[in-house]
């Protein structure tokens, strides 16, 4: 019986949430400001879904990312580990160019650009591992919704 690696995992998931509870961290002030300020799109969630929903996700990424990491090396994981980064990253800037800057369309280009990169992860790690891929369908879906979200913060706002 093969042992399952729980540090790696474990490490995987504490760097990624870790991520996304700077972001978090970071925009809290401007969040606050958006949902009292804001005209939203009609099926915005109430505030407190997010984190509940993005904790989810971000475990997700990561025990895809840790799937891959797994893998036998090749060029094809690299380039697979190199993109979960990227789109960590541009996943982390979204929140501050939406929430602290209040750049709308300049963060829905930001976040179909994410789109695009979480598709190529998605598409890449499917290469590697199939269920490491389809551990990043419900990422892909969610950001999907917050491109509507965004795009109805940009028209509402203008």
């Amino acid at each position: 019986m093969k042992q399952v690696p729980w540090k790696i995992y474990a490490l995987f998931i504490l760097v990624t949430e870790g991520v996304g509870f700077l972001s978090g961290w970071l925009t809290r002030d401007g969040a606050q400001a958006y949902s009292q300020s804001i005209i939203q799109p009609p099926l915005s969630p109430p505030a407190i879904v997010f984190p509940i929903v993005w904790g989810i996700l971000f475990a997700l990424m990561a025990i895809a990312a840790t799937r891959i990491w797994l893998s036998p090396p090749s060029d094809l994981r690299t380039r697979g580990l190199v993109l979960y980064v990227v789109q960590l990253a541009f996943n982390f800037f979204w929140s501050i160019l939406f929430f602290n800057l209040q750049a709308f369309g300049f963060a829905l280009i930001w976040l179909v650009v994410l789109w695009a990169l979480i598709l190529w992860l998605f598409l890449t790690f499917r290469k590697i591992d199939p269920i490491a891929a389809w551990l990043l369908f419900p990422y892909l879906l969610w950001v999907s919704f917050a491109a509507y979200l965004n795009l109805g913060v940009w028209y509402l706002n203008r």
